[in-house]
């Protein structure tokens, strides 16, 4: 009786202990590589940029066509980019300063 007693509580502390540890996330990202370089900007709907998080360290710009759903990854380094997000910027600064008005 003492060992099966034992053995019921030994168990029920290995079922706590494994249900406990957190689990470790695989590394998920939505690109599997960096991306290409560019994509007409007369093609694009919708530009989203995923930011790094434990599940995908880099950092991801993921673009939406038009007349699809086709969805593109766009590498975050390329100069298209950088000169896309620095117009995008300018654009809503500009609308920004016109409400005021």
């Amino acid at each position: 009786m003492k060992i099966t007693t034992a053995m019921v509580i030994l168990g029920c502390l290995l079922v706590v202990e494994v249900k406990g540890q957190a689990r470790v996330p695989k590394g998920r990202c939505f690109c599997a590589d960096k991306g290409v370089n560019m994509v007409p900007p007369k093609l694009i709907e919708k530009v989203e940029i995923i930011p790094p998080s434990p599940s995908c360290k880099t950092q991801e710009i993921v673009v939406t066509l038009k007349n699809s759903t086709e969805q593109k990854c766009l590498n975050p380094e390329s100069k298209f980019m950088q000169k896309y997000i620095m117009k995008a910027i300018e654009k809503r600064s500009l609308q920004k300063k016109k409400e005021k008005k």
